[in-house]
């Protein structure tokens, strides 16, 4: 096996931990604004929302945004979400919505 991915996974643990140690050198024993954990708070749902669109409709290359199984599959769950399903069943109707499209097409 190649030494090559070994060397940059070793740089990336570096670059972690000096990151890691770049926040408690910068910022010593002063405190976080009083803003800051709230605006943590709002950014997390924001940059899940982000991964579940681009996971959804990402791009094809040069064609654009993909529209297929997995958006029916999605709005089923959305709908079931809605509708104060317990969380497997919506999980089992995304699938299955997926599925049935997939079948379909």
């Amino acid at each position: 096996m190649s030494r090559d991915p070994w060397i940059v996974v070793g740089a990336l643990v570096v670059t972690t931990f000096l990151i890691k140690g770049a926040g408690s050198l910068v910022m010593g024993d002063r405190e976080l604004p009083a803003w800051f954990p709230r605006f943590v708070e709002y950014l997390t749902p924001a940059l899940l929302a982000v991964l579940v669109v681009t996971q959804l409709v990402g791009s094809a290359g040069a064609h654009g945004m993909t529209f297929d199984a997995r958006l029916a599959g999605f709005a089923g769950a959305l709908v079931a979400w809605r509708l104060k399903a317990p969380v497997p069943l919506v999980i089992l109707v995304a699938a299955a919505v997926t599925a049935g499209v997939r079948a379909l097409g």
